[in-house]
């Protein structure tokens, strides 16, 4: 059970994984064991998440997805399977922490009276500043 939150929880079995042969360097541990984990997550399907929850997640992480409406993820970090899958699983419960809670909407609000006034004052003075670097006169 992948848990996020009291709320946010996944069962292993919605997940699929492939193991493969990791790239780099590693010398024959490379070359004879599939290291590499690579998660596949129906996201679109998946019973585990709200309405919200999805809708979010889909938008927020629309370029990792598939066609078919997979995430995938994998992971070569270390040099053997469980942690890969490990770094697998917590990559993905980050991501679905980003997106379990909802943003706050934003209220509208104006800047008060005392705001305005320093902004009008300070900008009064810029014009002071800069029309003292004028050459007395008028043009030349």
């Amino acid at each position: 059970m992948l848990s996020v939150n009291a709320r946010l929880r996944v069962p292993l079995r919605e997940f699929n994984f492939r193991f493969s042969r990791s790239s780099g360097p590693g010398g024959q541990n490379v070359a004879k064991v599939s290291t590499r984990a690579t998660l596949r997550w129906r996201v679109a399907t998946s019973p585990s998440l709200t309405a919200g929850v999805r809708e979010r997640f889909l938008q927020r992480y629309h370029r990792r997805i598939s066609s078919e409406g997979e995430l995938i993820l994998s992971s070569q970090r270390f040099r053997d399977q469980g942690r890969n899958v490990a770094d697998c699983l917590e990559r993905l419960r980050g991501m679905l922490a980003e997106v379990a809670e909802a943003p706050r909407p934003r209220r509208p609000t104006r800047p008060s009276r005392a705001s305005r006034e320093k902004r009008l004052s300070e900008k009064r003075q810029r014009a002071a500043t800069k029309s003292l670097r004028r050459p007395p006169g008028g043009r030349d």
